[in-house]
């Protein structure tokens, strides 16, 4: 008998991230940051490769990803500059073509920006959000919305790493002047008339499409809750004292006390989270699917949620508030997120070699 042909052909995956020349010539999937990826990829049968992506060698990587069944992308919205203008259109092109893509551009684009957090406000998440569409709006709206409801967090529409993300109090007895911070690490804060920060924040309508504006969360030093997700299963949880938006102390933002505190990963059955991670599975990402117009086989591979502690509620239970969903570029993970990134990968390119097939 003719084993070989009758033994069914291995998958290959493709798992893009964003580097230079050199980076491309060299990578493997030892020298990795996604190492555990992609052994966790080889345990369940799928063989993995390294793909560099730059738009100088664009050509390239597209007639690598059209040679596997599917792709694994990990590649911020902004980094050093660079956006994902040119990568989104290659991704979508090489979907249309067969390989199955995680996260697909247009997914990104309804769950993976800020605007998520108006358009599912009324979930279980949510709470007191805006949304500006163009910066005339944002001039005629925020300012009232500021001086009566205190602090805000502005949010542009795509970015990563706080970029875009201010915190926005009105001065008392200083009329037309406001206090900014940027979430991004080593901001300091600034005195400015208001109308110079709405004028600082145009930019943002022009890349995202729109600003987002949140109530500040007083419980913010309590820290931030990321849950990770593999399609619509909790894979783990992070939780991390952050430091965006909290002044930094009287020595500086390079001082030891103004940095963030480190990540503390746990699996997805941590006591402490456990209420979260009911609430994600049995309602809010069924419900963010129904909003959104996602089905369960869109939804990427691995993503994360990012919540803020809320008021607690009358029993003393802690709330959750929404503050941003990554689907563009999760990493680091959790130690229980490879297996199960794996397990969806696998079932995903089943599903698709299914369909493929009429079966």
């Amino acid at each position: 008998m003719d084993t070989e042909r009758h033994s069914p052909l291995r998958h290959t995956v493709a798992i893009l991230s964003r580097g230079d020349a050199a980076a491309r010539r060299d990578a493997t999937a030892q020298n990795s940051r996604f190492v555990r990826v992609f052994e966790a990829l080889a345990v369940v049968g799928i063989d993995a490769r390294p793909v560099i992506y730059d738009e100088i060698f664009a050509d390239a990587v597209r007639d690598q990803l059209l040679a596997v069944d599917g792709v694994l992308v990990w590649v911020d919205p902004i980094h050093q500059g660079k956006t994902r203008e040119a990568l989104d259109p290659l991704l979508r092109e090489v979907a249309a073509q067969g390989p199955w893509v995680s996260a697909h551009p247009d997914v990104i684009l309804k769950m993976g920006v800020k605007d998520v957090l108006y358009r599912t406000r009324h979930l279980g998440w949510g709470a007191d959000t805006h949304r500006y569409d163009t910066a005339a709006s944002f001039r005629d709206e925020f300012p009232a919305r500021l001086q009566a409801n205190g602090p805000r967090v502005l949010k542009q529409n795509r970015g990563n790493g706080g970029q875009g993300v201010w915190k926005v109090e009105a001065l008392p007895n200083a009329d037309g002047m406001v206090r900014v911070l940027h979430a991004q690490r080593g901001s300091l804060p600034e005195d400015m008339p208001l109308d110079a920060f709405l004028a600082r924040c145009e930019p943002y309508f022009g890349w995202g499409g729109c600003v987002i504006d949140q109530a500040f969360q007083p419980r913010l030093p309590d820290g931030m809750i990321r849950c990770y997700m593999s399609g619509a299963k909790v894979a783990g949880f992070g939780h991390q004292l952050i430091k965006a938006l909290i002044p930094p102390p009287p020595e500086g933002p390079d001082a030891p006390e103004a940095q963030p505190g480190p990540r503390i990963m746990r699996g997805p059955d941590a006591s402490q989270f456990q209420a979260l991670r009911r609430s994600m599975e049995d309602q809010w990402t069924p419900q963010l699917m129904d909003t959104l117009g996602i089905d369960e086989p869109s939804l990427p591979a691995i993503w994360d949620a990012d919540f803020l502690y809320g008021p607690r509620d009358a029993t003393g239970t802690d709330t959750y508030v929404l503050c941003e969903i990554n689907a563009s570029s999760c990493f680091a993970i959790p130690d229980d997120a490879p297996a199960a990134i794996a397990r969806t990968v696998k079932h995903r390119l089943l599903r698709t070699q299914a369909v493929r097939s009429g079966a």
